[in-house]
């Protein structure tokens, strides 16, 4: 798997290891008097022989907009479609765990959005019951679509 450095939307990269970055981010928002949110997603595109997955980390200002940061990586292999969607929910719970020490330094519940869709119509559904159960039995709180925000549009985005 080839990873790429965190960055900001804008394309800056993150000069501090990662956890130390979303830190400086909740103390500064917070002297700013923003309340925040944070909102963790992934998404995947399979370009030909290549997967490609985007991973946001999303500070939502409440009535105030929102910013984020952001990491591609691809991986060289073929994968159905269940085992795509449980691997980009393990790269946000991972993260999650990653970073939680600093969610609840600031007293932060974070969101974990799943792009997987509720309507059994769509082939994502097949992952979804085994998505929520992973995320909710970690704690967390699970958003899948139309409500992931985070994975279904802001890594959507990047991966498009």
């Amino acid at each position: 798997m080839e990873q790429q450095q965190w960055r900001r939307f804008g394309g800056t990269f993150l000069s501090e290891p990662l956890a130390e970055e979303v830190n400086k981010a909740l103390i500064a928002e917070r002297k700013a008097g923003h309340t925040i949110q944070v909102c963790l997603g992934t998404d995947s595109q399979v370009k030909g022989a290549v997967i490609e997955f985007a991973t946001v980390i999303v500070f939502v200002r409440k009535g105030k907009g929102a910013f984020l940061f952001l990491r591609k990586e691809l991986l060289h292999r073929k994968m159905g479609i269940r085992e795509r969607m449980l691997m980009e929910v393990d790269k946000t719970v991972q993260l999650t765990l990653q970073l939680s020490a600093v969610f609840d330094k600031h007293s932060i519940a974070p969101e974990l959005h799943v792009d997987i869709n509720t309507d059994a119509a769509y082939k994502s559904n097949a992952a979804l019951s085994e998505a929520m159960g992973y995320v909710s039995g970690m704690g967390w709180i699970c958003k899948a679509k139309p409500h992931a925000f985070a994975s279904s549009s802001c890594a959507n985005k990047i991966v498009q």
